[in-house]
């Protein structure tokens, strides 16, 4: 049993109001205007408290790669920026593509993990994009509602077709890597742009996602399955996801943070390389703006370690992918919260409370009575963001030295605190 004090909780908007809140066996059992301290009490000293971040874009790595992240360290880091519950993506080894393989993974997230993580299996076997997965066995005997191909995406269109006509028959969701291979060459690393052509980088065309995208999302209408797009990039994904929707189609998108905050001339080396690639400054305000128009229903941040090794090479050599989990909720509270923006209540709302109800997290995303005690407590305080202090095993940010408020202090999960800075529970 906890009890938090002087939490303040966002009503509507920007409105807040300081409340005690009672935990009990995992629960938010009681919000009022005062709670008589238990044993177990946290002042949150009328800081800012969320309901803890739900990220369903993260690489854990483990098992196939832990020299770059492992279970342990990734869930710390999401712990430590503010993410109580993240979906694991399935292009580890083995591929978690069948029943038994899927069920000694849940084992290892479980054992090792120190907040919720859910893994998703895989749309074909091995991300090849030939067989598809027994959708059905998956669900019935590991509880997998979510499936991916992430990193390759399906290429054939008849598998992805018969795909989706699976999961809507299963009713569960496919979340897609779009990328149409056939746009992209050899050595592509960055958006095919200017400062592809003045640095002589060869670039990755917007077909590349944007042609994905509109097939994908007119078989999503026709099977009315359930469909989720990763990483959206363009201002055509962001036009198709808009005209979709209004056809009725059973879609959603996810936008991450640095796709957000940077474009194409942001790159100046391998620790802004990301696939997709930051592109033009159009794209990047369509992307804004979809996200504020409710276009664009939520953030995810594909969260992608690597060691200092593998990006310290020639652009067109190194991994894709940035490290996210630690410095996200940070970067949105300073950059469109504190700058006017976004609402308090719309950022609770796309870190946490539309992505835990598009996924089912049906006791997740509200800061509630009845609600699970995951939770969040932010610090109005200033300070770098600094790498060499992240816990995640990955160094690979963008945003070294960027100076930001709405870094997280404490880290509820199922009532139990797994990350802390300052020792304020007593």
């Amino acid at each position: 049993m906890y009890v938090i004090k002087n939490a303040k909780i966002v009503t509507r908007e920007n409105e807040t109001k300081i409340q005690d809140l009672l935990i009990e066996e995992g629960k938010i059992k009681r919000i009022a205007d005062h709670i008589i301290a238990s044993e177990k009490v946290y002042d949150a000293c009328h800081q800012l408290v969320l309901p803890g971040g739900v990220d369903v874009h993260v690489h854990l790595r483990e098992p196939g790669f832990s020299h770059k992240e492992t279970i342990c360290s990734g869930s710390k880091a999401a712990a430590k920026g503010g993410y109580t519950t993240i979906m694991a993506m399935p292009n580890v080894l083995p591929y978690p593509d069948h029943v038994e393989v899927v069920k000694q993974y849940q084992k290892k997230l479980q054992e090792d993990a120190v907040v919720n993580v859910i893994p998703y299996a895989c749309i074909t076997e091995q991300e090849k994009g030939k067989e598809l997965v027994d959708m059905k066995a998956l669900k019935e005997q590991c509880g997998i509602y979510a499936f991916s191909d992430d990193g390759v995406g399906v290429q054939n269109d008849s598998i992805m077709k018969e795909a989706l006509q699976m999961a809507y028959e299963q009713d569960v969701m496919l979340v897609a890597h779009t990328e149409d291979m056939r746009f992209r060459k050899p050595k592509a690393c960055v958006h095919e742009g200017s400062n592809a052509k003045r640095h002589d980088w060869v670039g990755i065309p917007s077909e590349c996602e944007w042609v994905a995208v509109e097939r994908d999302l007119q078989l999503a209408l026709e099977t009315k399955a359930a469909y989720h797009i990763c990483h959206m990039s363009t201002k055509e994904s962001v036009a198709l996801l808009r005209k979709y929707k209004a056809l009725g189609a059973n879609v959603s998108g996810e936008v991450t943070t640095h796709h957000l905050l940077l474009n194409e001339e942001s790159v100046v080396d391998p620790s802004y390389k990301m696939n997709p690639p930051l592109r033009s400054k159009e794209d990047q305000e369509a992307l804004i703006q979809g996200l504020l128009d409710g276009t664009i229903d939520f953030v995810a941040n594909d969260h992608a370690p690597h060691t200092e090794e593998e990006k310290s090479v020639a652009m067109d050599k190194a991994p894709f992918g940035v490290v996210a989990l630690e410095t996200s909720i940070p970067l949105l509270y300073t950059y469109f919260v504190k700058q006017g923006k976004m609402s308090l209540e719309m950022f609770q709302n796309v870190i946490s409370s539309y992505p835990a109800k598009r996924f089912g997290f049906s006791t997740k995303g509200c800061l509630a009575e009845g609600y699970d005690a995951d939770l969040i407590v932010l610090s109005e305080e200033y300070r770098k963001i600094e790498k060499k202090k992240f816990v995640s095993m990955g160094k690979n940010t963008p945003f070294e030295g960027l100076e930001c408020q709405g870094f997280v202090c404490m880290t509820m999960v199922n009532g139990d605190i797994v990350y802390e800075e300052g020792g304020k529970a007593k």
